[in-house]
Order: structure tokens, then C-alpha cells, then sequence
């Protein structure tokens, strides 16, 4: 195989594997090894460059910060969505429509709304062209650099006979987990943080710089279509099926109903399953399924007649202030926290919610003793929606931030830009117990046995300043504390003795340096083969990275500048911590070729380390049960994957067995070589 058939050949499988990740969710390999792939393809283009493709992955991010948006006009019209807030008002837009087709029968395709920001896709021949958002409906923003980030969004279709052209409308969105970490990243860099998630999108889609755009976990599905040639749609069920045959990926769940009651019922089902979707849903969208009847309804200026959004009621509830405390966070970064008189929210008690920083605070007049609106906006931690000014006490008094850490006294101050405060000391006890539980953490240096009060202990008694620290403890460190029985103490010792062990992206992400996230750092683990050449590299070469841009470079280069930082890593190297790279594992073992879905409560390990095992020898984890799944692993109290996987007759099998599975040996083979492509 020359080099170019290798280009050729890397694209393909990149993208193929892309849409097994996004749109199947049936991954075939682990995130290193398409990275490694992706590096490759990246090193033969840049050698190669009479070779360029701008649909080639590599191509997703790349270019100069933009000086502006260009409009463009859409094809055909991207209306928006009447909205009803009732169901009688939905029943009157079935009235309506039935009556505007007398003997006609009419399907409805009912499917979750998400709430992002709209987003129109053209694609000739096969390749994407252009994005716009909706704008006024007639003209939009070209986003298409950023949204070009995107990895759920394929840069080609997934066919060998393209549509000459094809225009798709979908939701750029961000689910809750990624919201969620955005918000803390924001905080811990001292930046408003975002309301809710479409807000978060929009500012994402909005940013000049592409390469900024990466680093936001962004989403996207897509639900309709503009302008089209050489492709038909009977029905929107049909347009669904084969947006996602295509490769671009579709609602989670829809309903297919024609009598109007079960059609309410509906609304009520999908209203229940809120919870389990990934992403924010603020209601319902309704279609008429045949699209031939279109043109018949008709549309007003803003919408069209045959499709209607039907809004649920936010999940708020109204309580008491009882008091605000501030907590110091694991950069510094002082955040308020309403405490609040317990109260029932979305089937959990709640008793705090955030309050993000002063200026929200100044912003929404909120005072000790409100009775105040908290509301669940994508934040797992709800969030002081507003207070009722009617309801007020008599002399209370608007807070103010405190001008001293509550935590070690230092002075606080408010860097240029930022709108946090922040405690000066670097050794604070809170940031130092903060920079601790994320080192420990599951998604960082899994050390069993560390938890918070454990590390609350070590630091009051300051037998550790920092992560390193931990390696030096010995059984008689933890002979005074609270709670330490000779078990557990032993139990520790040897989770922090197996942290040792754990990948270098993983040492990275749990350093806790600003804005390296876990994405970033496995990024930095792909390309650097160890601490030293990472700590050495300029910031042309830290911003050249897939998913780094300037500031996450600029983090790095300042961290690793800190004299106390580079302390830390030689006492890292010291205690025998990976500082390094591992080369991938590419023979085959007993789990190859088979996929895993775990659910329920493990009692040996936890889910992630139990899908690390299966990784390690070859077998694949995916998050969803399809009849391609292998195994189902049922631990205790299972949920509705359990139920699934007897409807598919998907193979289910206990921990017991699992670990049995996980010893058993088995000869490599000449087969037994993992094929990436």
C-alpha cells in the first residue's frame, strides 16, 4: 500500500469508525487507538500535502480565528415551531389540522424537544458545505468552521451514491455531563458561568476561534430537512430512518400515534422518561408523519401548520433561604452556595443550590431568608431561579462576598477578566483538599479508600501538601485519625500503591491543571511521549494538538513554568508514578470481538473499572443495548437495560461470572491481531 492509499484508507476508517461511535454507539476501538489513527493520518497530510482533503478528520479543526460571521440566505425558509402550553390547545391544533383535511387520515410522530439552538446543514454531493444557524429564518450566521468540530457530525455522508443536494435541520445541543463540566471549568477559571445549556451552546457557536469550539463538548441530531435533490421522503418517519443511514444521527426515541387521546397519553410517556435522556428536553415536538400532506397545511409566516411544539412545565419549587456559605474550590475560586429549607424537586430532596458568584447574587437581589424559585436547568445541583420580592422579610440585608478566604484568611482578589474571586494562598487547606479529591477521583487516579473525609484528616493534620505527598504515607501516618481500622488503612495503602500504575492521560487530567479536562489530556498523553517533552513543548506546538488551543496551552505552559509544579513531578518520578506513554495493546484476547454493557451496582469494583478489565483484554464497552451487544453485565438493583436485554435475548450474565470471563485464559492466535481498519 503506497502513502497515498494509506490517506485514503485512514479517512475512511476514521470516518467510519466515527459513525459507529456517534450514530451506532457500537464502538469498535478504544479512543487511543483512533486517536492513533488520527495522528498518523495527520502526519502523512502534513508530509503529503498535495494530497489535502477538506472532508478528511484531521480537517475539523484548523484555520485562523475568524473576524467575523458571514449571513447567508437558506434555500428555502427555516421557520420555527408554534408552541402549545396546553393539551387542549394541542387538541385544537388537531381540530385544525383534521379540519383542513376532511377524510384524510393523519399520523402524528411525536419526539423529544431538545432545547439547543437550530441548526441547518447543506451537503452536495455527498459533502457537508455549509452550516447556518436559523437567524431570522430567511438568512443565517455560516458557523460551518465551527460547527465542523463536531464529531457527530459527519464532514461526508456515509453512502457511495450522494444526494446531489441535501439540506438538513437539526439541534446543536450540549447534554447534561457536558454542561456540567463547562460550568465547573468556567468557575475554576473564574468565567460567568452559563445559565443552561442552549446558552452554552450558543455562545459555543458564536466563538471566532474553531479551535475554542473544540474544546466544547457540543452535540447535534437532526429532525427535518430544506432544500433536496436527488433524494425523497415519503414520511418523516422515512426522512429519520435514512438522515440516519446517512450518518447523521436522529431523536433517541419517536412515537407513532393517529388518535388524539393516545397522543396526549404519549405526551405524558415521554414526560416521564425526562430524566433518562442525556440532553435537556423542554417539551414535545408533533408531526404530521405524511409528508405529502405538506403542502396542503400549508404554513403561516413564522410556521408551519403541520407541526406544533408542545412545552412541559419547568421542574421548579419554591423554598426557603436559610443561609449562604462560600466553599473554596480546588483553583482558588470562591463560590457561593444557597442553603436551602429541604424541599421536593424532580423526585430528589434538595437542600443546596449554586449561586455561581457575586454578581449573579447583586444580579438577582438574592438575601439571606428569601423564599426563593430553584429550578433544575441541566445542573445536577439546581440553580436560585429568583426570590418573591412579595414574600420578603422585613431587615434583610443584600450579602456581600467575604474580603478574606473563609478557609485560611488570605486576602481574595478578582483578576482582570474574571468575574470570581479567588484566595491568594496556594496552600490553602481548601484547594489543597480540593486538588486532592480530583487527583483521587474515579475519572482521574481511582485511589480506593480516599475520600473526603480521609483527605480532610490529612490535610488539617498536613501530612500531605499535594498529590505526591500521598506516596509517602506509611500505616503509622494513620494511626490517629478517625475511622482508619488496620483494614481499611491497608485497603488505602494499596490504592494509592496501584494509582501508580494508572495511564499518563490519566496522571494529566488529575493533575488538575486549568482547563486540561480529560479530553485534553489524553490528547497530550497521544502526542507527547513523556512528562519531560510535554513540560519542554512551546506553544506552537501544544496549539498545533487536535482539541488544544491557546489558552489550554498557555495553562500548560504557565503551570509546568511554576517551579513548585515541576517539584511535584520529580517527586512523582521519584515515588515510581507513570510519567510516560504506554504503547497501545493490539494482540487479541479472549474478549475480542465482543461488546459489554454494564448496568446496575458491581461488589468487587466499580463500572468503570470493570469496563477498564474488559477493555484490557480486548472486548468493547458501549453504553446502550442493541442486539450487537454480547453480554449484558447485571449488577445489583439493574434497570431498564436488564429489561431490554431479555426482550433482545441478549446473553446477561452476574459479576461472578464476569470475572470468570475476565480470567479466562486464551493463546494468542495468527487471528488474535487487532484489525483497526
Amino acid at each position: 500500500m503506497n502513502k497515498k492509499e494509506r490517506i485514503n484508507t485512514l479517512r475512511r476508517s476514521l470516518e467510519r469508525h466515527n459513525h459507529l461511535y456517534y450514530i451506532e454507539a457500537q464502538p469498535e476501538i478504544s479512543d487511543r487507538e483512533y486517536d492513533a489513527l488520527l495522528t498518523e493520518l495527520q502526519s502523512l497530510e502534513d508530509a503529503h500535502p498535495q494530497w489535502a482533503d477538506p472532508t478528511s478528520p484531521t480537517q475539523r479543526v484548523g484555520g485562523q480565528p475568524l473576524s467575523h460571521f458571514n449571513t447567508i440566505a437558506h434555500a428555502l425558509p427555516m421557520r420555527s415551531l408554534a408552541n402549545t402550553y396546553s393539551k387542549e390547545e394541542l387538541l385544537e391544533f388537531d381540530q385544525r389540522t383534521r379540519k383542513l383535511l376532511p377524510q384524510t387520515p393523519i399520523e402524528y410522530i411525536v419526539e423529544p424537544k431538545i432545547d439547543g439552538v437550530a441548526i441547518s446543514l447543506r451537503y452536495e454531493n455527498g459533502l457537508l458545505i455549509h452550516a447556518l444557524t436559523r437567524g431570522d429564518g430567511t438568512a443565517g450566521d455560516d458557523v460551518t468552521a465551527n460547527v465542523r468540530t463536531i464529531r457527530s457530525i459527519p464532514l461526508r455522508l456515509q453512502t457511495d451514491t450522494p444526494p446531489a443536494i441535501l439540506e438538513v435541520r437539526g439541534e446543536i445541543y450540549l447534554d447534561r455531563n457536558g454542561f456540567q463540566t463547562l460550568n465547573q471549568q468556567r468557575q475554576e477559571d473564574g468565567l460567568e458561568p452559563f445559565a443552561n445549556p442552549r446558552n452554552a451552546c450558543a455562545g459555543s457557536l458564536k466563538l471566532l476561534n474553531p479551535t475554542e469550539v473544540a474544546q466544547r463538548p457540543l452535540d447535534a441530531l437532526f429532525y427535518g430537512s430544506g432544500q433536496c435533490e436527488g433524494i425523497q421522503f415519503d414520511t418523516h418517519e422515512n426522512l429519520l430512518d435514512q438522515l440516519k443511514t446517512l450518518g447523521l444521527r436522529t431523536t433517541p426515541q419517536r412515537w407513532k400515534e393517529s388518535d388524539p387521546q393516545r397522543l396526549l397519553s404519549t405526551l405524558d410517556q415521554l414526560e416521564s422518561l425526562r430524566p433518562e435522556f442525556p440532553f435537556e428536553m423542554d417539551g414535545a415536538v408533533i408531526k404530521v408523519n405524511q409528508r405529502d400532506l405538506y403542502e396542503r397545511l400549508g404554513a403561516t409566516a413564522k410556521s408551519p401548520r403541520w407541526a406544533v411544539a408542545y412545552k412541559y412545565e419547568p421542574e421548579q419549587a419554591e423554598t426557603t433561604l436559610l443561609d449562604i456559605t462560600v466553599q473554596v474550590g480546588r483553583t482558588g475560586v470562591l463560590t457561593p452556595v444557597a442553603e436551602l429549607q429541604p424541599v421536593q424537586l424532580a423526585g430528589t430532596t434538595v437542600k443546596r443550590a449554586t449561586l455561581h458568584n457575586q454578581d449573579e447574587i447583586q444580579r438577582k437581589d438574592i438575601r439571606i431568608h428569601d423564599r426563593v424559585i430553584i429550578e433544575k436547568a441541566g445542573e445536577i445541583i439546581p440553580i436560585v431561579l429568583a426570590t418573591v420580592p412579595a414574600k420578603r422579610p422585613a431587615n434583610t440585608q443584600p450579602f456581600q462576598m467575604p474580603t478574606h478566604c473563609p478557609e485560611c484568611q488570605s486576602p481574595v482578589e478578582r483578576l482582570e477578566g474574571e468575574v470570581a474571586l479567588r484566595c491568594t494562598d496556594l496552600q490553602c487547606p481548601a484547594q489543597v483538599r480540593s486538588w486532592i479529591e480530583h487527583y483521587a477521583a474515579r475519572g482521574a487516579m481511582d485511589i480506593t479508600g480516599l475520600g473526603e473525609s480521609m483527605v480532610e484528616q490529612l490535610v488539617a493534620r498536613q501530612l500531605i501538601h499535594n498529590p505526591a505527598d500521598l506516596y509517602q504515607l506509611t500505616a503509622n501516618d494513620f494511626a490517629d485519625l478517625e475511622r482508619t481500622g488496620e483494614r481499611s488503612i491497608a485497603n488505602l495503602l494499596n490504592g494509592i500503591e496501584e494509582s501508580k500504575k494508572r495511564p499518563f492521560s490519566k496522571l494529566l487530567f488529575g493533575l488538575g491543571i486549568r482547563h486540561v479536562g480529560k479530553t485534553a489530556a489524553e490528547t497530550l498523553a497521544n502526542a507527547f511521549p513523556d512528562i519531560d517533552a510535554l513540560m519542554q513543548a512551546s506553544a506552537e506546538e501544544l496549539e498545533d494538538l487536535h482539541d488544544i488551543g491557546p489558552i489550554v496551552a498557555r495553562s500548560l505552559i504557565t503551570y509546568f513554568e511554576n517551579p513548585a509544579a515541576r517539584d511535584v513531578m520529580e517527586a512523582l518520578r521519584t515515588a515510581g508514578v507513570t510519567l510516560h506513554r504506554e504503547a497501545a495493546n493490539t494482540t487479541g484476547t479472549a474478549l475480542s470481538g465482543n461488546t459489554f454493557v454494564l448496568t446496575g451496582t458491581l461488589e468487587t469494583m466499580t463500572r468503570d473499572q470493570a469496563g477498564d478489565r474488559i477493555k484490557a483484554l480486548g472486548g468493547k464497552v458501549s453504553s446502550s443495548i442493541s442486539k450487537k451487544t454480547s453480554y449484558l453485565v447485571a449488577g445489583a438493583a439493574a434497570g431498564s437495560k436488564l429489561t431490554k436485554a431479555e426482550k433482545l435475548g441478549v446473553p446477561i450474565v452476574t459479576e461472578t461470572e464476569l470475572l470468570a470471563l475476565l480470567d479466562t485464559p486464551t493463546p494468542p492466535t495468527e487471528n488474535d491481531q487487532l484489525d483497526l481498519l
